[in-house]
This record gives C-alpha cells, structure tokens and sequence, in this order.
C-alpha cells in the first residue's frame, strides 16, 4: 500500500461496528455480571469443572469487551489523526496493523454456534491403505499437535492404538483453550494423502485416506442423551504407541462401544479404571450429543468411530505431495503449494476460510 485513503478507515470502522452489533456485547455484559456473582458464591468451587467452565467465560467476554473497546478507540483515532496529517503515508503501519487486528476481530462473528467455545475431542482414524493409511494417521496427529501449539491450545493425547507395523490406526487429542470447537469443527471429514510411498518397494505413487472427527466436550449432557446399560459393551484394553505425550498404558484402558450406532471410544490417561470408563462415557456422550444438535440422524454411519468411510469420493481436502506439491480444500478451494507447512501445522488459511462460508 502507498496511499491511505479516508474510504479505508470508513470502511474498517463500519465492519469493525458491524462486528461488535453481531456479538451483541451489551447482553453478555449481562451475563458477565451474572457469571462474576456466581464465582462470589463461598460454594463456587465445589463443583471445580463447573467453576472452571464459569472462569473461562468470564476470561472470554471481558476479552471480547476489551476488545472491541481498544478497537474502536484505535480506528476513531486514526480518523482523526488522517483528518490533520499532511501526509497519509505516514500513517499506513499504522493503519495496516490496526486493520489486521479488526479482520482478526471479525472471526468471532462466525464462532457463536452453541457449543463453539467449547474445547474438543480430535479423533483420528487410519482409512483405506494398509500400513501407508497408519503412518498418514500419525502425520496427521503431529499436524494437529503443531497447530494446536501455535494457537497456544493445551492438549493431551488420550488414546492411542499403534498400526500393525508403523503409524497409528487411531487416536484421541483432548483439546482445550478459546473457541477450539467453533475453530476446528469443519476439519471433521476425510483427509487424503497422494505420495510415493516409502513403504512401497517399486516407489509407486499411493494414494491413502485417514478419518477425522471432531466433538465438542460437554460439561452438562442435555438430559435426553441418557445410554441404558445394556447398549453399552465394555472392556479393559491396554495403550501404548506414539503420539508426542504421555499415556497411560496399564490396563486400566477401557475401550466402550454404544451397541445401536456402532460408535466406539476409549479412554486411558487416567490411573483408575473406574475413571476411564467416566470419561470414556463422556466421550460417548458428546458424540451422540454432536449428532442430536446437528439433526443429523440419520448420518449417524458418518461419526462412527471406525471411519469406515475414510476413502475415494469424500474427502474433505487433498494433500499431494507427488507427482506435484499441493493442498487443496475441495469446499473452499483454498489451496497451498507448501504442504510441508502444512503438515507442520500452518492450518490458519484453511480453517479460517471455511469459518466464513458457514
């Protein structure tokens, strides 16, 4: 940019209100009051998941507010700054960084679904291909883990099951921090890779597909998600593998599997099996409640937990590395002829542009 003109500031002052009128911040100064008198209460933390759930909402409106406060006042006086300068180059870093924060800002329009600030549990599951479909699974772990990393999300792998030579043939993150679901929700699908396979003694050219499922973690399960006994089949299993973090590998793993749809969890990060199987039920909870808030019922195949479906014609984005470099969204047409950067995690483009067709 070499010129700075007054139509620029007009324009981002009108998307920056635009913005602030679509998070409705007067009513969530409301619940900011309601939700700072409830962590008054001598009982708050009592219930320390419940509490820490209110701290996080309380963090993230005042972010919000303070936000869009520290905004306004920028762009307000950068107008009147333009209005008195002689020469509007100066003010073009400025001006650039300033706008950079709004369309930063302008991201959170798109994030108000109802369990958008919710943290997440990121599967991973080995489609079509054999060993080449493990080690696919494990690269897109390490993605996720990097991208996870440059958001400053906190994550910890709760279940891993190792290939039968390399790889992996599933795998479960738990990841926390600010609108992680609302950021990641649409990565859900099947992801297929294109290469010349090392583990291919001709050095063919393959093609592989591995399964992604995305779930928002819920705190309170609407009381109509409730799983009677018998549609749930139990049993210990043992962890181990790869996957950049501790995990626990006794035993104590539990592996359970909601009999009419077929979807199977595990859980293994804690000592006690008594724990894994709550939260392992926790887990199951959240997928049979992702699927009620969707209304999508009758698409229940498509969450199971063996990804059967990781394969030709419905993959969610293309990442070749042979006989050319790119990766390509085939939703959003976003693409990239880095994938090596990709794969370390450099996801931003491609998350964001699909946040904005939603």
């Amino acid at each position: 940019m070499t010129n700075l003109t007054k139509k620029e500031l007009e324009n981002d002052k009108e998307l920056l209100e635009s913005i602030i009128f679509s998070l409705d911040l007067d009513k969530k100064e409301i619940e900011l009051k309601e939700l700072e008198k409830q962590s008054l209460d001598p009982n708050f933390w009592s219930d320390n998941q419940n509490a820490q759930n209110v701290m996080k909402n309380i963090e993230g409106i005042k972010k919000e507010i303070n936000t869009s406060d520290q905004l306004e006042n920028d762009i307000t006086s950068l107008i009147e700054l333009y209005e008195i300068t002689e020469n509007s180059e100066d003010l073009i870093e400025e001006y650039e960084d300033i706008h950079n924060k709004i369309k930063d800002f302008e991201k959170l329009k798109f994030l108000s679904g109802k369990y958008d600030n919710k943290d997440v549990y990121l599967s991973i599951y080995a489609g079509q291909g054999g060993t080449e479909s493990n080690d696919w699974a494990s690269m897109l772990l390490r993605m996720y883990q990097m991208y996870a990393d440059k958001k400053d999300w906190k994550y910890t792998v709760e279940e891993v099951e190792s290939g039968s030579e390399t790889g992996i043939s599933n795998a479960t993150m738990k990841i926390s921090g600010e609108y992680v679901y609302g950021m990641l929700k649409k990565e859900h699908g099947t992801h297929r890779l294109v290469r010349i396979s090392p583990f291919n003694a001709q050095g063919l050219r393959q093609t592989t597909f591995a399964g992604i499922e995305v779930i928002p973690i819920i705190e309170k399960i609407d009381t109509d998600i409730e799983i009677p006994e018998k549609d749930i089949q139990f049993k210990a299993v043992k962890a181990g593998g790869p996957g950049g973090q501790k995990v626990n590998k006794t035993s104590s793993a539990v592996q359970i599997t909601h009999i009419p749809t077929g979807i199977t969890v595990h859980s293994a990060t804690e000592r006690s099996q008594l724990q894994n199987r709550e939260n392992a039920m926790n887990i199951l909870k959240s997928k049979l409640a992702r699927i009620l808030e969707e209304e999508r019922i009758e698409e229940i195949d498509k969450i199971k937990g063996d990804y059967k479906q990781a394969s030709w014609g419905n993959q969610i984005r293309n990442y070749i590395l042979h006989p050319y470099k790119l990766v390509k969204d085939l939703r959003t047409d976003i693409e990239s002829y880095d994938p090596e950067s990709i794969l370390d995690g450099n996801l931003d483009e491609f998350v964001e542009a699909q946040l904005r067709i939603q």
